[in-house]
């Protein structure tokens, strides 16, 4: 069985899941899917089982905090870490409190972003 680690990265920015996949892959993370909606994010984490999401909290079709919830209400265990623009505080504590492991601020940096994972 393989040692690398598995991340399923859900925003509905293309230039923000580049920048989270060139981080993550530079540390040796594999990145198994990339959805552009919470809808997505549920659908190909029931499909693929990583060992970590990293979800945008606002997106279309289903945002961020309702699919943290439709994941962890089927996989208590997963980790899923929120990523959200500064200024939305009040979603960041929504989704710490209805189960996120961490949270990322956008803008970030490399070191904050590899900080985060390695900490969940």
């Amino acid at each position: 069985m393989s040692s690398t680690r598995r991340v399923l990265i859900s925003d509905d920015a293309e230039y923000i899941r580049l920048a989270l996949r060139r981080i993550l892959c530079a540390h040796g993370w594999e990145v198994v899917g990339e959805a552009e909606n919470g809808a997505q994010a549920v659908k190909m984490f029931n499909e693929l089982a990583p060992d970590l999401v990293l979800m945008d909290i606002t997106m279309p079709e289903m945002d961020g905090i309702s699919a943290l919830r439709a994941i962890l209400s089927a996989h208590p265990d997963a980790k899923i870490v929120v990523c959200s623009a500064m200024g939305k505080h009040n979603l960041v504590n929504e989704a710490v409190a209805a189960g996120a492991t961490d949270f990322i601020i956008k803008p970030f940096c490399d070191e904050k972003v590899w900080a985060t994972v390695s900490a969940a």
